[in-house]
């Protein structure tokens, strides 16, 4: 029986109700990011400031603390908030811009994303707010100060939440329909004695209307908020947009409203230039924290209203205020707040418990399921409308190809892209852009909660406003034409098995619009990161940031240019991906065969590249492992001796074809072994593959790794000296800790060093580390990789783990092994503590804080601290999915069944469900070849 939820769900796909019309797709940074910046030298961060922010106007999106939106961002609404003390409203996030930072860019803040259904039916989110002053100086001073040997400067560490003098601020929201939403906020205060705060609930509409606006995005009239007449004991205004149409936000209580314009105050910002009226975005914080009567609208009305509650909480008390935004219904008038509106809070909370209680496994703890509940609804909360018209962006700074006298600079050749949708982003403060492969990743633990959603986030990147005509997928907004690691195909394989086992059903629009997209892709991807035609490739600095010894986005201190190990690795992968996909179209559209054997093909000309023996190749024979290749201008090359991640991930291109998927295709099969016959050197040094060498039920294997490689490169990864950590596996091997690889050039050193924690360099900003950390994206690729062996091999293949240890397994107990240490990053030890907090003893020990889960951008490699983006939900949130798969996946049924039993399995957790769609499938496979 289908949940409510899950009802809603089928409701906004069949477009029968508009349930995910209005969301979290407000930003919580949108000061200091690239479409911000009108700066000459593209300084995003120095050019529109976050003490700028409450005085102007932002060009292409909002921000807001614990906000929602429409799904074009037309009308928007937040929580700003005073505790008398601070110098101005709280209205956004704080944080530390990149060179304020002593590891760049970092929010100091503590909010929380604690609960949200996919249509955001019901959510709830936490802002702990002190009782004194908020210490903007001391945070930039102190970090300003501190090296980057030294650990962050953060807001517990100034001491303002001694003796629990602070609010927690809940945030909840529950439609009663797809166009009705209750507003329910709860102050509690923590501290010994009674405070006051000043809680300022805020609609506001994006200004799209100023004459400095490109024609082509302004609109065609000047929406418009007012007070209106409300019942007794209420307050309300109304908001009207041209296309929107109108809203009534209802406020309990007889509470002052406060408006004013969403416009730039240009007189305090710019002197000399005249405001565009006399009262700007930054008046209600002057009305309120300077008492500046006149900095408010008398007429009530504006683009920009805030309802200004002042009360006095005591000591361990609670105070809550009711709020409603709904369209103007005429029975909704004078029961805005009845009893009706906790029974709707009642219901849709019980319906929250119920879906997450459907798609979470019986079988995992109290804790793991809170563990995964958190994550799932923390990755709701980072959707966001994202909006950037390249063209319009281009044009105004003067930088759009298609116009004469254009100066060169930041994405000029993305004038093709207009980005307009709800986008999962990666961290909505620190990264409140989207980053291709994150989304990628992202889509997999969306899969559990919204299909439909990961779907489209999905095909996203690979329409034509977003990808660009030559086929490079965008990167992030810094710079689109960075190369970032091509999962997508991947991932689609991922969500099409996924809606497979949940429905019977194969969507073959989607597959083929997906495949012809990333073929498009992949020969961009020959075409310009394969130099000379050898099938090993480059592409960069591939989202390892710092992992190398020099920067590998940038010119080489020696001149020449690298081979790499991982840039090989992933188009090995992707070519696998691809003929996957191949072969899913192929069941259904026989003209596709042919790709089958050219993804084949691809992957043994690449594995023959990446495998080549001596020192043209980046196997070591004897470290047993594989490097980057340095090619230097004389001709000579040298292996870069890093034991990184870069070395593992060869591992990952990995995947088993079943009997029943060759027998489908004989004369692709015929034609590949024909290839072999006349160029055995292409399965020379791969896994042996093919008649008399096929695995459990027959399957066969394409794997980079030969039997002794794998034993080999095994031994490393599961060494605990090496890249073993008690909490996954490091991003660099821990034996650099005391072997730093050195390498010297033109009388400079330039060093890697096992680094845990944070970075030592400004390498990428400086904001991220690969020396050491552990990375939840490329840990899940290796468990899928260990996966994929085990289905060849079974038991057939045991190894020791930890290395040294005697404890022989195979390879399913090794990923489980490798899954339970990255998920008890987040669950409690024995001791009751989470690792992923460190030695913060507020998190460690206070039930106001213990159980309130942050999912980190990566963890210290030997203690499991969260380190980087402290909201980096986005592919953080894969411990959801490892939660939920090794919570239900029985190893023995996904042996003797293959892939197609294990997705069922693992989409939605339901054995009997599992086995009608495996048997269904057997049924359809059995009669196709039978014919």
């Amino acid at each position: 029986m289908l949940t409510a939820e899950q009802q809603r769900l089928n409701q906004a796909r069949e477009e029968q109700f508009p349930w995910k019309k209005w969301g979290p797709y407000l930003s919580e940074r949108q000061w200091g990011t690239v479409r911000e910046d009108y700066s000459e030298g593209g300084d995003a961060w120095n050019y529109f400031t976050h003490d700028q922010a409450r005085s102007r106007a932002y060009r292409w999106g909002e921000d807001g603390i614990a906000g929602i939106s429409d799904e074009e961002q037309r009308l928007c609404f937040a929580l700003a908030l005073w505790n008398g003390k601070d110098p101005i409203l709280k209205e956004r996030l704080f944080g530390l811009t990149n060179s304020e930072g002593n590891h760049g860019e970092d929010v100091k803040e503590y909010y929380f994303y604690l609960d949200s259904t996919p249509t955001h039916s019901y959510m709830k989110y936490l802002y702990k707010y002190p009782h004194a002053a908020f210490p903007y100086a001391d945070l930039v001073e102190t970090n300003r100060r501190r090296s980057k040997d030294e650990m962050e400067y953060e807001l517990l560490d100034t001491g303002i939440f001694n003796d629990n003098r602070y609010f927690d601020v809940f945030v909840e929201y529950a439609k009663d329909g797809p166009e009705d939403i209750l507003v329910r906020i709860t102050a509690a205060n923590r501290g010994p004695d009674a405070a006051e705060l000043h809680l300022l609930p805020t609609l506001w509409f994006r200004n799209d209307w100023s004459a400095w606006i490109a024609a082509s995005n302004r609109a065609a009239e000047k929406p418009i908020l007012k007070q209106v007449q409300a019942a007794a004991g209420t307050s309300a205004a109304e908001a009207a947009h041209r296309l929107l149409g109108s809203y009534i936000l209802s406020c309990e209580g007889d509470v002052p409203l406060l408006f004013t314009e969403n416009e730039t105050n240009h007189e305090l910002l710019f002197p000399g230039q005249k405001n565009e009226s006399p009262h700007v975005k930054d008046g209600i914080n002057d009305c309120v924290v300077q008492g500046k009567q006149g900095a408010v609208n008398p007429e009530k009305q504006g683009t920009k209203v805030a309802a200004h509650y002042t009360i006095n909480v005591g000591a361990g008390q609670s105070k809550v205020i009711r709020l409603r935004l709904s369209k103007t219904l005429p029975e909704n008038q004078g029961k805005a707040f009845g009893q009706q509106f906790d029974e709707v809070f009642a219901a849709r909370l019980r319906e929250a418990d119920e879906f997450y209680k459907s798609v979470t496994p019986p079988s995992v703890s109290e804790d793991e399921a809170k563990v995964m509940r958190q994550a799932l609804a923390s990755m709701l909360w980072s959707k966001q409308f994202f909006f950037f018209d390249g063209d319009n962006w281009l044009d105004e700074h003067s930088s759009n190809p298609l116009h004469t006298g254009y100066k060169n600079a930041r994405n000029s050749e993305w004038f093709h892209m207009l980005n307009r949708d709800i986008i999962s982003m990666p961290d909505k403060w620190e990264y409140p852009w989207y980053a291709a492969w994150d989304l990628a990743f992202h889509t997999l633990p969306l899969s559990i909660v919204d299909p439909d959603f990961a779907k489209q986030q999905m095909e996203l990147m690979l329409r034509t406003r977003y990808l660009h005509p030559n086929g490079q997928m965008p990167a992030y907004e810094w710079n689109f034409s960075d190369v970032n690691p091509p999962v997508h195909a991947f991932a689609s394989l991922f969500l099409h098995r996924t809606e497979q086992a949940l429905s019977g059903e194969t969507d073959l629009d989607f597959l083929k619009a997906i495949f012809n997209k990333l073929l498009l892709n992949f020969t961009w991807w020959l075409n310009r990161k394969d130099r000379f035609g050898k099938n090993v490739f480059e592409g960069g600095f591939l989202g390892l940031d710092n992992i190398g010894v020099f920067d590998r986005s940038a010119p080489l201190p020696t001149g020449g240019y690298l081979e790499q190990a991982d840039g090989t690795a992933w188009m090995a992968l992707f070519s696998q991906n691809m003929l996957e996909l191949a072969f899913e179209i192929t069941t259904h559209d026989p003209s596709y065969e042919h790709m089958i054997l050219k993804f084949i093909e691809h992957f043994f000309y690449i594995a023959r590249g990446m495998n080549r023996s001596g020192q043209e190749g980046m196997w070591d024979e004897e470290d047993g492992f594989y490097y980057d290749l340095l090619r230097l201008p004389d001709g000579s090359s040298q292996r870069l001796k890093v034991r990184s991640m870069v070395g593992l991930l060869p591992l990952c291109a990995t995947t088993v074809i079943e009997k029943w998927m060759r027998e489908r295709i004989p004369q692709t099969v015929a034609a590949m072994q024909e290839r072999f016959r006349r160029i055995p050197e292409l399965t020379e040094t791969i896994h042996p593959t093919g008649p008399g060498h096929f695995g459990v039920s027959d399957r066969g294997i394409l794997a980079l790794l030969n039997p002794e490689r794998l034993r080999r490169v095994l031994t490393k990864m599961l060494d605990e000296n090496e890249f073993l950590s008690p909490y996954g596996i490091r991003s660099l091997s821990k034996f650099h800790e005391q072997h730093p690889f050195i390498f010297n050039f033109g009388g400079q050193e330039y060093r890697v060093d096992y680094l845990p924690a944070e970075s030592n360099t400004g390498m990428f900003g400086g904001n991220s580390n690969w020396r050491g950390p552990i990375w939840m994206p490329v840990n899940v690729l290796i468990l899928r990789s260990l996966m994929n062996f085990y289905l060849y091999y079974g038991d057939n293949f045991k190894i020791e783990c930890p290395t040294g240890s005697g404890k022989m397994m195979n390879l399913f107990e090794v990923s489980k092994e490798i899954s339970d240490r990255l998920t008890r990053i987040f669950t409690r030890d024995e001791r009751g503590r989470r690792p992923v907090y460190g030695g913060t003893a507020k998190f460690q020990s206070d039930p106001q804080w213990r159980d309130y889960i942050l999912f980190y951008e990566y963890f210290h490699g030997d203690n499991g601290a969260g380190l980087g983006a402290s909201h980096q939900t986005g592919w953080t949130g894969l411990v959801a999915k490892l939660i939920q798969l090794f919570g239900v996946l029985d190893a023995k049924r996904a042996l003797q069944g293959g892939k197609r039993v294990a997705f069922a399995e693992t989409s939605g957790g339901e054995r009997q469900r599992a086995e009608e769609v495996a048997a269904k499938r057997l049924a359809e496979q059995h009669a196709t070849v039978g014919h």
